[in-house]
């Protein structure tokens, strides 16, 4: 329960950190594009069951792809949509660590 909760808490706060160090004179804009981001799960709703707190989303979902990845990564690179690619980056690393405590967790 603990580790659910605090993975979608990181969700808010990484791209909040983010927004105020990176975009200190819009920071409140560019964390609410990069939070508006997490639409990206609804590919979520394409698996079942929906939510399993066992499976590691990347590689997995759709959106969560290693070639939507490398996607997300050239919208970062450009300026017009940087706050989006950064949103996906910044998602994806989260799930990414999800995926590494969900690793650690079998093992014990």
């Amino acid at each position: 329960m603990l580790r659910p909760a605090l993975h979608l808490l990181l969700h808010f706060a990484a791209p909040a950190a983010v927004a105020r160090l990176a975009f200190s004179d819009r920071w409140q804009r560019a964390w609410m594009i990069m939070v508006a981001t997490m639409i990206v799960d609804l590919d979520h709703l394409l698996a079942d069951p929906i939510y399993d707190s066992s499976r590691c989303g990347l590689g997995f979902h759709p959106l969560h792809s290693w070639p939507a990845i490398a996607g997300y990564l050239v919208l970062a690179a450009i300026v017009p949509t940087r706050l989006v690619g950064l949103g996906l980056v910044i998602h994806m690393a989260l799930d990414g660590l999800d995926c590494l405590w969900i690793s650690l967790s079998q093992t014990w």
